[in-house]
């Protein structure tokens, strides 16, 4: 797949049918930077997005994530069945 550049343009609009006919193209259309929206009976379902570029990388979220000290505890709720 190459690497296109991702620009803005206006929303387009396809029917369900059409969509289906035309897959491909709109995938192609949504990787350039247009936004691709389905509709049913003229009222938009889904919009076509790409996903996020490139691998993720382990560790972008240290520092935002904790645990409490006593999260594998028993809870009081389960005292009877333990």
């Amino acid at each position: 797949m190459t690497n296109m550049a991702r620009k803005k343009t206006q929303p387009r609009q396809y029917n369900i049918a059409e969509a289906k006919a035309r897959l491909p193209s709109l995938v192609r259309e949504t990787l350039a930077g247009t936004e691709v929206i389905i509709a049913k009976d003229n009222k938009p379902l889904v919009k076509l997005v790409p996903l996020s570029s490139g691998p993720r990388a382990p560790g972008t979220a240290k520092g935002q994530i904790w645990m409490a000290p006593d999260f594998d505890a028993p809870l009081e709720d389960f005292e009877d069945y333990m």
